[in-house]
């Protein structure tokens, strides 16, 4: 059964039971849970699974190869094209010659009469003809709301009359909510009705009903809620129109707006049996290709109420230029199809649906498909428990997925710890996105269902506004509160293995060994007598192998060829404390534990690319001299992370100052010299875009584009930022720091350094040992797993975690703000020495950090007025100062 709509559900009882299961017979529980014979008995009907045509498997294989390993679940957000579709649809295109409807030439006229049939097809699809229902092809469902707002005949309140009103249930898209604006614009007004309430009025019969009154009002409603996949009753364009049903006792004339987009994607719409007045749909919720394209059916009974202002090339039978006179074309599509329609697009949709027809034979088969694997996956994760008894899920819905006919195929859901707590949902997608499981997190642009769901009031609305909070951010939880949640959908090619995969994942994320608490704490004491790891000669600079560089030629090189300036090294703790690896720092400090120091020191040079470990490196305005510097970027311009491509860690960058070079080094590749400083005549100059920032780039020219596309089987090319542009710091993690305007960035994502602490890898790393089972097998070095944190500065001596509570840090003349933590996502499971994935780190690092992934922190160099330049160098000493707890408590975190 479904969790009540709330923030934190009473923990049900556990069901009586002599005492609780053994993890052997839960795991005996959880695999029959499983298994596609229990699937087959869940569902509804033992036929409803797959389609006549032919297997899933086969369906998956010959039009969806691209799933592979992939499972995708937002098919709310977007269905997936098959590929036949787009074959038969380009074969059409290069055979066929389709010119501008509006001309007169032959190829114009087999555009035009193409564009007819799919009119015809679209009106057959919904069970209705072009006698009822006209079709008007817009850039979307959102473009046919907006068209019925501005077309809508609203009347304007006046003494006499209340003028028209425009009602929407709040379960209803951000486009429909818009509507309102247009409304309150021509003087009507606007209410917004609550599920509960307009069931209460179907049940009530008590509408007023008066025939003389002839003011128009608009109601509009969701066939399907985007949210939780509630269906609501299509009976209800019947009864309102028919003024039986009224969401208030308001005379006049009402009509009917029904949001179908979400609806249609997974079911057949029956015109004939529930004529609504305005049909808004989305072709890519069915289709999947192409995007941009949607229709506003309109019944033609009410067509003649629609109101044109604009209009544009194509809608007008005759106007003259000088004089206000305009003559409309009389089909209702040719007057509000403005310019020349996406006839491609539209042509594209034929082939739409003579693919889906083959391959699933109709939408009702999609319909009982869809819901069959819902009402599956649905079951299986109501009855998850921790083994307290306690819910692993709070799922929001209206329905106990008895009926396609009131549900669809999408949940909505919060993940809940053991004791009821939920957590967010931003580190349920990225630990999904981990197993290649694709999900959709927040609030799916309707703020209403989410606050009746998630019991959010107004005013928390407004508060998590002030907080940073906005829609679509991965701000999951404000003081404690979600503020929104994870949504699953099906789609007609998702299959039994997709349910399985994720019902697999939550299981084992939740349930299984990366929930494991670590049993033990790490003091300040263990973690300084970890050695460092010596720097081998094999790690010196070698002609092109490289790993560290040498202490010599740093300081050859630290005035950066300019003579008048002069150094100030920070200086080295005297050798009186052995520390491993050459690094020697004083004696015990107050509390008799070490300083703290840094033990390691990293640039990377290019985004995304192998971290370049050096002793002493200069300071420069952006964080240390040439840290990301450079991206690689494919065929799109778009920079490229090891998010979207692994192999990026392979690329090795070492820079020799004395030579003013980066040698690029990669397996298999000869190594390639790239110019630390860019040659203007040589370089091009273009812009590209960094954490939605846009910045001014040189490209590095077409030799290293040879080379990194040979390297990665595709396009790709090196940009460098000009060293003319200056990227603005982000001021998000701090209120007003004393130097946000001074202080600039390279091409990092957030803030110029980053700084983790050893003791807190450490703390992750024995957890890491202790979840294997033989208690054998180290499953990640030290080392290696410093390195995937990606960090500039690696410090040692404090506990675990201990750098969170810092708000400042001095190291030598060196001040440092520290801006706030860093949120993790998946590429901490990358193996940085082979690009290969593991999910590991992520998930455990989740079970000890628990509200949120955080791990290391960011730090802003405060500029000085001394004009000297600065290296940052292994051995120096940290002095941090603690944050004001009460004043600079983050209302995130």
């Amino acid at each position: 059964m479904a969790s009540k709509p709330g923030r934190r559900p009473q923990t049900p009882p556990p069901p009586p039971q002599p005492q609780q299961p053994q993890p052997e017979q839960q795991q005996r529980r959880w695999d029959k849970l499983l298994t596609f014979q229990h699937f087959q008995t869940t569902s509804l009907s033992k036929h409803s699974y797959g389609y006549v045509q032919g297997s899933m498997k086969a369906l998956i294989e010959s039009e969806f190869s691209r799933l592979r390993g992939i499972t995708y679940l937002d098919h709310a957000g977007t269905t997936l094209f098959p590929q036949s579709q787009l074959t038969k649809f380009m074969d059409d295109l290069t055979k066929n010659i389709y010119g501008n409807p509006h001309s007169q030439h032959i190829s114009s006229k087999l555009t035009y009469d193409t564009i007819e049939h799919v009119r015809y097809r679209v009106l057959e699809h919904f069970n209705t003809t072009s006698e009822d229902y006209s079709i008007i092809f817009t850039s979307g469902s959102t473009a046919a709301f907006k068209l019925v707002a501005e077309a809508f005949p609203w009347k304007p309140a006046s003494s006499e009359d209340g003028g028209s009103r425009f009602c929407y249930l709040t379960d209803s898209h951000t486009s429909v909510v818009g509507i309102r604006k247009i409304v309150q614009a021509m003087q009507g007004s606007s209410i917004a009705v609550k599920p509960e309430d307009i069931l209460l009025s179907e049940k009530s019969n008590g509408a007023v009903y008066q025939p003389a009154c002839k003011t128009p009002h608009l109601f509009c409603y969701p066939a399907q809620s985007n949210f939780s996949g509630t269906r609501y009753p299509l009976s209800w364009i019947e009864v309102l129109k028919s003024g039986r049903l009224s969401p208030m006792t308001t005379p006049g004339e009402w009509f009917v707006l029904l949001d179908a987009a979400a609806y249609v994607s997974t079911s057949s719409l029956d015109l004939a049996a529930h004529p609504a007045d305005f049909i808004p749909i989305s072709f890519y919720k069915i289709f999947g290709f192409p995007t941009g394209l949607g229709a506003l059916l309109v019944n033609n009974r009410v067509a003649h109420f629609l109101r044109k202002t604009y209009f544009g090339g194509g809608t007008a039978a005759a106007y003259l230029a000088g004089e206000d006179f305009y003559v409309p074309r009389k089909s209702v599509s040719e007057r509000f199809e403005d310019g020349t329609i996406s006839f491609l697009d539209i042509i594209a949709l034929k082939h739409g649906f003579d693919v889906l027809e083959r391959l699933t034979g109709g939408m009702e088969n999609i319909k009982q498909h869809t819901f069959a694997l819902a009402h599956y996956t649905y079951t299986v994760l109501v009855a998850l428990r921790y083994p307290n008894g306690a819910p692993v899920l709070q799922i929001y819905s209206d329905t106990e997925f008895n009926s396609p006919e009131t549900q669809g195929p999408i949940i909505n859901f919060n993940v809940l710890d053991d004791n009821g707590v939920i957590i967010g949902y931003s580190q349920i997608e990225k630990m999904a996105s981990l197993h290649n499981i694709h999900v959709r997190t927040g609030c799916f642009c309707n703020t209403g269902a989410c606050q009746r769901h998630l019991r959010i009031s107004n005013e928390t609305v407004r508060k998590n506004l002030q907080a940073g909070h906005i829609c679509g951010d991965d701000i999951d939880l404000i003081d404690g509160h979600p503020t929104g949640s994870v949504r699953i959908s099906f789609g007609y090619m998702s299959t039994f293995e997709d349910a399985q995969t994720f019902l697999k994942f939550i299981i084992a994320t939740r349930l299984g060994k990366a929930d494991r608490k670590l049993p033990f704490q790490i003091t300040p004491g263990e973690t300084a007598a970890i050695s460092v790891e010596p720097v081998g000669q094999d790690e010196r600079v070698n002609e092109h192998e490289t790993g560290k560089l040498p202490q010599e030629d740093v300081l050859l090189q630290a005035e950066l060829n300019n003579s008048s300036v002069t150094v100030n090294a920070m200086d080295v703790c005297p050798p009186e404390t052995e520390l491993g690896g050459g690094l020697t720092c004083t004696g015990a400090v107050d509390g008799g534990f070490p300083p703290l120091i840094i033990i390691n020191v990293y640039i990377y040079p290019i985004k995304s690319c192998a971290a370049l470990e050096v002793t002493k490196w200069p300071v420069g305005n952006q964080g240390l001299l040439y840290d990301r510097n450079w991206m690689v970027v494919n065929h799109n311009g778009i920079c490229l992370s090891q998010k979207q491509e692994p192999r990026l860690c392979l690329i090795k960058p070492l820079i020799d100052l004395q030579q003013k070079t980066m040698v690029i080094t990669a397996e298999g590749m000869e190594p390639i010299d790239v110019p630390l400083d860019e040659n203007s005549e040589e370089y091009q100059i273009c812009q590209s875009k960094v954490c939605a920032d846009r910045v001014n780039m040189y490209d590095c020219g077409e030799k290293i584009s040879e080379w990194l596309s040979k390297f990665f089987g595709h396009h790709c090319r090196l940009m460098k930022q000009s060293s003319n542009f200056k990227r603005s710091a982000n001021k998000k993690h701090r209120k007003d720091p004393p130097h946000a305007t001074t202080a600039s960035l390279s091409l990092v994502n957030e803030a110029q350094y980053l700084l983790i602490n050893r003791a807190s890898v450490l703390e992750l790393h024995q957890l890491l040992n202790a979840s294997d089972e033989n208690g054998t097998k180290e499953l990640l070095p030290m080392r290696e797993l410093i390195r995937r944190f990606r960090a500039n500065i690696v410090i040692n001596g404090t506990k675990a975690f201990e750098e969170e509570k810092w708000d400042e840090i001095s190291i030598g003349s060196l001040h440092f703000l520290v801006l706030g933590p860093c949120h993790r996502c998946q590429m901490i499971c990358i193996d940085q020495q082979n690009g290969q994935r593991n999910q590991d780190v992520f998930q455990t690092l989740s079970s000890i950090r628990e509200r949120k992934v955080n791990f290391g922190v960011y730090l802003m160099h405060e500029p000085s007025d001394s004009s000297s330049t600065h290296l940052l160098s292994v051995g120096s000493q940290l002095l941090p100062v603690l944050k004001d707890i009460e004043n600079n408590s983050s209302p995130s975190s």
